[in-house]
């Protein structure tokens, strides 16, 4: 175990979190936990302008709901806080002048239109303009200026950067738990902005900083951060920080597999890209999958234990789960793949658990329920029928006739089996179950088949009339469950309004 693992998830709160993000702070939790160490959830709002309201609280519910819930964060202070950028804006601007104090940043000053200009003059020869170490002195900076000039035009209240001063040096190797080793030329680096004019840190600088004070151990995030990568090193090295681990986890991919997997995707193709809902569109809670799926399928995104096993409790996943094992390759999103897991969940639940779920959608179908359609009844119902189901949604189709009588009969069904012997077939099946003093499944099975040697008719020309009228179609659990289900008087008067409706 080691106390010092501290991890976070820093989402920035312009809208809902994709399952991207989910994953992404599904790896840190199980990292912190495997290692005895605390998760962190820090909200990165120091962009006011893509803010969305009810972003934040809906990051914080999805964590609840899928049972990663932050250790540390935004109403569980635990003596590093505040957790929102937004809260910490005092902090930043003494770290970046502590940069240019150390001559590892400089202010500048240079306008949008004269770096237009020289973007438009490197274009016009062929050229890229990129603010570094090749130009960085001909332009207008506290390196090209005289200290006094530079202090009077600071003093004027000029509009002024502070970008950081990118060591030139040709080739930076950066190390990464997924990737291994990466080499990057360094003189392609432009020296970046880290404090921008309306008093604001940019992501860099704040992140690096807020890492650093929050002694954050491991960065665990998205492949779309390696390009930042770099730089980032380097602002450790500048403050004199030690920086900490770096592991970069996979894409998930369209279902094609090419391409980052986005919110059109999942609307053209019909399937969530949310957790929860969020406006119009669909989230895995509202379409009825259990967390315990989604967790689980979402961390087979990228990474396996080196074996077959799918299937993983969330302890079981803190117990097998090791950066080493994540792919460095994007992994393909796969919609079916995902409704097998909840699938899988739905069997392993208990009959009881899935009927305390699905009684309440019985309830709101506005049928006049019997006296005998309660929980217990509704779990025997679950019982015959939930193995064909993915979702508790799922149970009402397949399983309406046991609280409706049928309406109508399915067309192919009755074309096919209500022959003209089906009328005096079941008119007289009626009659012997009728006699019937047990309506249990296994007496009854016995009986009818002892019935139907005796009346010498094959067993096709009664049992599928027979289920055609209990059922409306030729779908459904073992027929001999159904009818002890329904009862002796329900099931004889469906026979008996089937015989005056068909006949």
């Amino acid at each position: 175990m080691n106390n010092n693992v501290r991890v976070r998830f820093a989402p920035s709160p312009t809208g809902p979190l994709h399952i991207g993000g989910v994953r992404t702070a599904l790896f840190n939790y199980l990292f912190a936990k495997k290692h005895g160490g605390s998760f962190l959830l820090r909200i990165e709002d120091t962009d006011q302008q893509r803010y969305v309201e009810g972003a934040e609280q809906y990051i914080i519910e999805a964590l609840n709901w899928c049972n990663i819930p932050f250790d540390e964060g935004p109403g569980k202070e635990k003596g590093f806080g505040p957790y929102r950028q937004s809260e910490r804006k005092h902090l930043y601007k003494k770290y970046a002048e502590e940069l240019v104090e150390n001559d590892k940043a400089y202010y500048a000053f240079d306008t949008p239109e004269s770096l237009e200009f020289h973007r438009n003059d490197h274009e016009a020869k062929g050229k890229t303009f990129i603010y570094n170490w090749h130009n960085r002195e001909k332009l207008s900076n506290s390196l090209s200026l005289s200290k006094e000039e530079v202090q009077n035009r600071i003093a004027a209240g000029e509009d002024h950067v502070i970008r950081f001063k990118t060591p030139h040096q040709e080739n930076v190797v950066l190390r990464d738990l997924i990737r291994g080793e990466i080499h990057i030329d360094a003189s392609l680096l432009d020296d970046k902005v880290l404090f921008k004019s309306d008093g604001m840190p940019t992501y860099h600088l704040a992140n690096i900083v807020d890492d650093h004070l929050m002694a954050i151990s491991h960065v665990i995030r998205g492949e779309e951060w390696l390009p930042s990568l770099a730089l980032h090193c380097q602002l450790y090295e500048a403050f004199g920080w030690k920086p900490p681990v770096f592991a970069h986890l996979p894409l998930i991919m369209k279902p094609t597999g090419k391409g980052k997997l986005s919110k059109r995707d999942g609307e053209k193709m019909g399937f969530p890209v949310f957790p929860l809902s969020w406006g119009n569109s669909m989230g895995y809670r509202e379409a009825g999958y259990f967390p315990e799926a989604v967790v689980n399928f979402l961390v087979m995104l990228g990474w396996n234990s080196g074996d077959d096993k799918e299937l993983y409790s969330l302890k079981e996943l803190v117990d097998a789960f090791t950066l080493e094992r994540v792919h460095n390759s994007g992994a393909r999103f796969d919609p079916d793949k995902t409704k097998w897991y909840n699938h899988q969940y739905l069997q392993q639940k208990s009959d009881a658990e899935i009927a305390a779920l699905f009684y309440p959608i019985v309830n709101n179908k506005n049928v006049d329920l019997a006296s005998h359609v309660n929980l217990d009844y509704v779990t025997r119902v679950v019982s015959l029928v939930k193995e064909r189901a993915d979702f508790v949604n799922d149970l009402w189709d397949l399983s309406s006739y046991f609280f409706i009588a049928p309406q109508q009969y399915e067309d192919k069904a009755v074309k096919k089996q209500w022959k003209e012997s089906a009328p005096g077939v079941l008119g007289e099946l009626q009659k012997m179950l009728m006699t019937q003093v047990s309506f249990e499944s296994d007496t009854l099975e016995t009986a009818v088949k002892q019935w139907i040697a005796a009346a010498g008719i094959s067993f096709g020309a009664v049992m599928a009339p027979l289920r055609l009228v209990i059922v409306g179609d030729l779908k459904g659990p073992h027929l001999f469950d159904i009818l002890s289900l329904l009862g002796k008087e329900e099931s004889l008067n469906r026979i008996q309004i089937a015989l005056d409706r068909l006949s």
